[in-house]
């Protein structure tokens, strides 16, 4: 048995690091209110001078750095960052306007081949990236938490369990881009990386004693090293109530209303939910409405909406309506890879023997494991693998596959031996 299998229950308890000492936890145990940054809240910076600055103190600093960033989802178009927070030994705490510093090409420089704390790093690194911040080395604190066994993996709950801290969590879905940004947000900003250092230490401790930190480690390698996400493909086709959408001629009109609003989203810098709402794009498009005034009736199109704005969708509709047939959507995308697992009794039955015998194995050991299934071997990859099996089924051909898929080599030994038994089983 190994160490990660050996795990002890209690993964929640405090760990060392950055915990606090026994004199300062209260007797009654709650953790201890986090309230201000130990050196105060930083100013912004937003001038290229200041910028100049905090690039020397950083690139001065000792040891890895935590890195977080701050969106304005729901109420800007896009995910670009409007606020980026760093702390480092040596330098403290840094508080970066993007607005008035859009380039940070600098600061990422100075920081190559430094390590990266980021919780959650796939949210953060797009928007990252974009103003030119784009880490070699990274440690992701809440897939560490994951890969320990963590019943709840949000920086606020980490904090808490690992250190004996408790941190604010009211401003996480404010408005980001207001300008000046209030005070009371920029001590919550600042105080989202003002453990992630000590939280750090402790999870390597954690993931070293039972056992997980190289398989850890290779995740953090893959993050970093993949490459940025390509566009999504029909885009539209994700508007929320899409399934009661049946006909070509409806899903057009969900096309042109959902990319009209795109335009209008994108020129005004508004989330397009906030032009549009999904649920009154599905509603025209089931309703087909023959003119402005019968829009005007339909669930979100109501009072508030200008006669300009009710004709703009309506000719959105128009244009769907004025298609030719072989212009009109298919009805859903080409699927590359397996059937839903749903169809695969009628459609193979062996294969769908092969699925449930990976799945219950590949659950067993993720219980022994004490980690999330999804961690120890993506669903996608085991459904593929037992979809179309290699052949002959040996040790070598399951781990070729499993590589082919994008797994780890970690999760790539862990894993061919239950895939082998499935399938084999099941041939």
């Amino acid at each position: 048995m190994t160490d990660a299998q050996d795990t002890a229950s209690d993964t929640a308890l405090r760990t060392t690091g950055g915990a606090p000492s026994d004199d300062d936890v209260p007797a009654n145990g709650l953790p201890i209110p986090l309230l201000e940054p130990r050196e105060g809240i930083p100013p912004v910076v937003a001038t290229d001078e200041a910028l100049a600055e905090v690039v020397a103190a950083f690139a001065a600093g000792r040891g890895p750095v935590a890195v977080d960033a701050e969106r304005a989802s729901g109420y800007r178009y896009g995910q670009r960052a409007y606020l980026v927070q760093l702390r480092r030994e040596g330098a403290g705490t840094a508080l970066i306007d993007p607005v008035g510093c859009p380039d940070l090409s600098s600061l990422g420089e100075a920081l190559a081949g430094t390590e990266w704390i980021l919780h959650a790093a796939t949210q953060d690194l797009p928007c990252l990236r974009d103003i030119g911040m784009v880490p070699t080395r990274l440690f992701d604190t809440e897939l560490a938490g994951r890969l320990a066994g963590f019943p709840r993996v949000g920086l606020g709950a980490m904090v808490e369990s690992v250190l004996g801290y408790a941190l604010e969590k009211g401003h996480s879905a404010v408005d980001w881009s207001t300008r000046p940004l209030p005070e009371p947000w920029l001590r919550y900003a600042a105080l989202d990386v003002e453990l992630l250092v000590d939280l750090r230490d402790a999870l390597e401790k954690e993931l070293d004693r039972q056992g997980k930190l190289a398989w850890a480690l290779e995740e953090f390698d893959a993050i970093a090293s993949a490459p940025p996400a390509p566009p999504r493909k029909d885009p539209w086709r994700r508007t929320s109530g899409m399934h009661k959408v049946r006909r070509r001629r409806q899903m057009a009109v969900v096309r042109e209303l959902w990319t009209a609003r795109d335009r209008v989203a994108q020129r005004r810098d508004v989330s397009p939910g906030k032009v549009l709402s999904d649920a009154a794009i599905v509603e025209a498009a089931l309703a087909l409405p023959p003119n402005a005034g019968a829009l005007s009736a339909l669930p979100g199109y109501g009072q508030r909406m200008g006669k300009r704005q009710l004709e703009q969708w309506q000719a959105a509709v128009d244009r769907a309506k004025a298609l030719p047939e072989a212009e009109l959507p298919q009805p859903g995308q080409p699927v590359a890879g397996p059937p839903p697992p749903r169809a695969w009794a009628d459609k193979d039955p062996a294969a769908a023997a092969r699925l449930s015998a990976a799945r219950a194995a590949v659950s067993a050991l993720a219980e022994e494991l004490n980690l999330p299934q999804e961690n120890l071997i993506t669903p996608d990859t085991v459904r593929r693998v037992c979809w179309e099996p290699p052949v002959p089924v040996t040790p070598e051909t399951v781990a070729a596959a499993l590589t082919g898929h994008g797994a780890r080599a970690w999760q790539v030994g862990l894993v061919t031996p239950l895939l082998v038994t499935a399938l084999s089983a099941h041939a």
